[in-house]
């Protein structure tokens, strides 16, 4: 019985493996799943849209690593994790995110300001033709 207790105590301090958890931006929960501590963030990236999409979640983030950043969710920092940086130094709570568009990529032509403005505008527009509408009989 000692033998057993020591040996469980040994490989438990060599245990290289870990369970993460993974918040998407967008998503309506985090994946969870099991990685070894020395496994590359591009790597753990790689696997979990494989993992989210095998489950089949919305929204649909399709599947080039290069379009997404990992942040470390208990870090004090705001930087994204390298892809070159091991899994384990990191911590077990993440949120994946899209990359922001860079200065090369053209902006969306449309802004949430101008987006607002055109609702707005289109409301007005249907009130006034109700009241045209309404008074014209």
């Amino acid at each position: 019985m000692l033998l057993s207790k020591q040996k469980r105590k040994a490989t438990k301090g060599d245990n290289t493996m870990m369970l993460i958890k993974i918040s998407i931006v967008g998503s309506t929960g985090p994946i969870r799943f099991v990685v070894d501590k020395k496994e590359l963030v591009a790597t753990v990236i790689q696997r979990a849209l494989k993992f989210y999409e095998r489950q089949g979640r919305l929204p649909v983030l399709g599947s080039d690593l290069e379009d997404f950043v990992l942040y470390c969710s208990t870090a004090a920092g705001v930087d994204a994790l390298s892809p070159w940086e091991t899994i384990g130094s990191c911590g077990v709570n993440f949120t994946l995110c899209k990359k922001p568009p860079t200065p090369t990529q053209p902006l969306p032509l449309a802004t949430a300001s101008d987006h607002k403005k055109s609702l707005i505008k289109g409301w007005i527009n249907k009130s006034l033709n109700i009241y045209q509408h309404l008074h014209s009989h």
